[in-house]
């Protein structure tokens, strides 16, 4: 079985709570016009998927990192 990603795992935590949270609270709320309710929804998801590249480009960043280390360094394994 394919192990997940923590950037992959994290970004869909928050994407199920955002989720969860908008459809649970957001239709009981009558203080807010549906355009409103639609862009705060759209900024969260917008949001969580910010998240998910960041964490990505720094998994990324930290295998490039480990891999010029050890083509430097051939003996020292971690």
């Amino acid at each position: 079985m394919k192990k997940i990603r923590k950037s992959t795992g994290v970004a869909l935590a928050f994407l199920i709570y955002v989720s969860v949270t908008a459809a649970y609270l957001l239709p009981r709320n009558t203080e807010v016009s549906l355009t409103e309710k639609i862009i705060t929804v759209a900024v969260s998801y917008v949001i969580v998927l910010l998240l998910w590249l960041v964490l990505r480009k720094k998994e990324q960043m930290r295998e490039r990192r480990k891999k010029d280390e050890q083509s430097i360094h051939p003996q020292i394994r971690n």
